[in-house]
C-alpha cells in the first residue's frame, strides 16, 4: 500500500472513530460478566422461559406468525444485548409494537413489515449518531402514562377475537375489530376459548402474587396445549414451525416503497425509541451503580431492527417486562440477556413441533394478564390528582392512543402538555408596581416622587405566551412623568416580549412619559440590542445599571418639571 493510500485510509479510521465515538461496545462492557457469570446464566434462562409465550403471542398478534416473534427474540434480542447501552436490557418484540404493526401489516403486508423494521432500524442509527438519546428524559410523565395505559388497552383488546374463538373479524380499528368479534361469538359461542384465555390469564395474576418466582405464565400455556390434546375440543393452534432460524434473506428490499413506508418507520423508529430508554431507566431505578447509556441503546436498537427482518423477524424494542424479570433475578451483566436469547435459539431448534400445538387462546390469555400488569393504577391515580393538566394531557393521550394511533397520541399529549406548560409559565410573569426608595428626601421631595414617578418590576419570563398581558398592564399607566422598568428579575426573554417591551416604550413616550430603564442583564441586553429595542433610551442615556441610579435620575426630571 502506498504511504498516500495509507493516510486516505487512517483518515477514514479516524472519521469513523469520530462518527461511532462511544457507540461500540469494548472490553469494559464485559468486565461485570466476569464477577458472577453463574447468576447471570441463571438469570438469562430464568427471562428466556418467561419470555417464550411472549414472543411467540407478539408474533402472532402482529400479523407475521408465531415464528416471527421467536426470530425477534432471538436475533434482535442478542445483537441489542452487544450493542445496546444498558447491561441489564432484554430486548425484543413487545406489545407496543404489534400495535403499529397490525395496520402496516394490513396495508403493505409482511415485505412491508419488514422494510419498515429495517428503515426504522436506520433512523435510530442516524439518533443515535445525532446524540439525541438524552432528550427523551424530558418527556412529561404524564404523556408515557398515558401512552402506557392506551397500549395496554388496545392489547386487550387485539386478543379479544383469540380469546373468543373468533376468526374472521375485521374492522378499521383495533376497537371496532374486537366488537365484531364480540358479535360473531354472540351469534355463535365458542366457550372453551374464553375458558382456557380466562384461565391462563388468571393462573399468571394470582399465581404471580402466591409465587412471583415461578413462571406461570409458561405453566399456563403448558397446561393449555395439555388439555387441548387429551379433551375434545376444538382449539385453534399456531401451526407449523420450522426447525431453526430462517435463511438471511433480502428479498423484501423494496427501495421504490421507501416513500410510502418512512411515515410508518418512524412510528415504529419512535417508539422503539421512547420504550426502549424508558426501560433502561426503569432497569436503572431497579439496581444501585447501574447507569445506562441513551444514545448507545439507540444504537444498539438500530442495528437490532437491521438484523431482524433479514431473518424474517418483525420490529423489536426492549421490554420493561423482561427487563425487569432479568433485574429481579440477579442479572448484572449483559451475558444475561445475551443468554435468552441463545436458549429461545435452542427451543426453537429442539422443541418447534411442541410449540406449534399451542392454542391461540392460550397466548391470548398470556398477553390478557400481562396487559393488567402494564397499568400501575396508582400512578395513574396519583397523576390525576396532581393537578388538572396532567390529568387532561393523560386522558387525552390515553383516549388518543385507543382511538388513533401511538404515535398520534404522543404528538398530542406533548403539544397539549407543551400548552399547558407555556400558560402555567405565562401566568408566573408579572408586573408588579413597588415603592420607591427615596432614601433621606424631605417630605416635599417625598410627595413630588411618589406623585410623578413610578416603578415597575418586570419577574419571570417575557416571552411570547406572556407580552399580551405586559403590553395590556403597561397601558394602563396615567398621570405620572417618569416610568422606571425594573428589568433585574426577568428570568428571560424572547423576540415577542422585547418587541412587546419596545412598543409599550414607544407608546409611554408618545404620552409624554419619560421611560427609564434598570438592572438589564448582559444576556438580555443582547436580544434588545439585537432588535434594536430602546435604542433612543440608550442614545439619550435612559438606561441605568442599578434601580438607585435609576430613581436619582427620575428625581432630578420631576423636580425639573415642577413649578417653582
Amino acid at each position: 500500500m502506498s504511504a498516500a493510500a495509507a493516510a486516505r485510509a487512517g483518515d477514514v479510521v479516524r472519521r469513523a472513530g469520530r462518527l461511532f465515538g462511544g457507540l461500540l461496545p469494548g472490553r469494559a462492557d464485559w468486565a461485570a460478566a466476569r464477577r458472577s457469570p453463574r447468576r447471570d446464566l441463571l438469570a438469562g434462562l430464568t427471562v428466556a422461559v418467561v419470555a417464550l409465550p411472549l414472543a411467540l403471542a407478539f408474533g402472532v398478534t402482529s400479523g407475521l406468525g408465531a415464528q416471527a416473534g421467536l426470530v425477534t427474540a432471538v436475533v434482535a434480542g442478542a445483537v441489542a444485548a452487544v450493542f445496546g447501552g444498558s447491561n441489564l436490557q432484554v430486548s425484543g418484540p413487545t406489545g407496543a409494537m404489534t400495535v403499529v404493526l397490525v395496520p402496516v401489516v394490513q396495508q403493505f403486508g409482511a415485505g412491508g413489515v419488514l422494510m419498515v423494521g429495517a428503515l426504522a432500524g436506520l433512523i435510530l442509527i442516524a439518533l443515535a449518531l445525532a446524540r439525541l438519546g438524552r432528550y427523551v428524559r424530558y418527556l412529561p410523565a404524564p404523556v408515557i402514562e398515558g401512552f402506557t395505559a392506551g397500549i395496554a388497552v388496545v392489547i386487550a383488546l387485539q386478543q379479544v377475537p383469540a380469546a373468543l374463538g373468533v376468526t374472521g373479524a375485521h374492522g378499521e380499528k383495533v376497537w371496532a375489530v374486537a366488537a365484531d368479534a364480540v358479535a360473531r361469538f354472540a351469534a355463535h359461542p365458542r366457550p372453551a376459548a374464553i375458558a382456557v384465555a380466562l384461565g391462563v390469564a388468571a393462573l399468571m395474576l394470582l399465581g404471580g402474587r402466591w409465587r412471583p418466582a415461578v413462571p406461570f405464565s409458561l405453566v399456563g400455556v403448558a397446561a393449555a396445549t395439555l388439555l387441548a390434546e387429551l379433551a375434545p375440543i376444538d382449539l385453534a393452534r399456531i401451526g407449523e414451525l420450522p426447525q431453526g432460524l430462517p435463511a438471511p434473506s433480502l428479498d423484501f428490499v423494496d427501495l421504490g416503497a421507501l416513500g410510502v413506508l418512512l411515515p410508518s418507520a418512524l412510528a415504529v423508529a419512535a417508539l422503539a425509541a421512547l420504550e426502549s430508554l424508558l426501560s433502561a431507566t426503569v432497569a436503572d431505578g431497579m439496581t444501585v451503580g447501574e447507569r445506562h447509556d441513551p444514545d448507545r441503546e439507540l444504537f444498539g436498537q438500530g442495528l437490532a431492527n437491521l438484523a431482524s427482518p433479514v431473518f424474517g423477524g418483525i420490529p423489536a424494542t426492549a421490554a420493561i417486562a423482561r427487563t425487569a424479570v432479568n433485574v429481579r433475578a440477579g442479572a448484572s451483566s449483559k451475558l444475561a440477556a445475551l443468554t435468552h436469547a441463545v436458549a429461545l435459539a435452542a427451543i426453537v431448534l429442539a422443541a418447534a413441533p411442541l410449540v406449534g400445538r399451542i392454542p391461540l387462546a392460550a397466548l391470548a390469555g398470556v398477553l390478557l394478564a400481562t396487559t393488567v400488569r402494564m397499568v400501575e393504577a396508582a400512578s395513574l391515580l396519583a397523576l390525576m390528582r396532581a393537578t388538572r393538566a396532567d390529568a387532561v394531557v393523560l386522558v387525552l393521550t390515553f383516549a388518543v392512543t385507543v382511538i388513533w394511533d401511538l404515535v398520534t397520541a404522543v404528538v398530542v399529549g406533548l403539544a397539549v402538555a407543551v400548552v399547558l406548560a407555556l400558560r402555567a409559565v405565562a401566568r408566573s410573569a408579572k408586573l408588579e408596581q413597588v415603592p420607591l426608595d427615596t432614601g433621606e428626601h424631605s417630605a416635599e421631595e417625598h410627595a413630588l416622587l411618589a406623585e410623578h414617578i413610578v416603578a415597575y418590576r418586570l419577574d419571570g419570563p417575557l416571552f411570547f405566551a406572556a407580552a399580551h398581558t405586559f403590553l395590556l398592564e403597561l397601558a394602563e399607566v396615567a398621570d405620572v412623568r417618569v416610568v422606571i422598568l425594573r428589568m433585574s428579575r426577568v428570568s428571560t426573554i424572547d423576540a415577542t416580549g422585547a418587541q412587546v417591551l419596545g412598543d409599550s416604550i414607544v407608546r409611554l413616550r408618545a404620552r409624554g412619559i419619560t421611560v427609564l430603564l434598570s438592572g438589564i442583564t448582559p444576556g438580555h441586553d443582547q436580544v434588545l440590542s439585537t432588535l434594536g429595542v430602546a435604542d433612543e433610551l440608550r442614545r439619550e442615556g435612559l438606561v441605568f445599571p442599578d434601580t438607585p441610579a435609576a430613581i436619582r435620575y427620575a428625581r432630578g426630571v420631576a423636580l425639573a418639571a415642577s413649578p417653582a
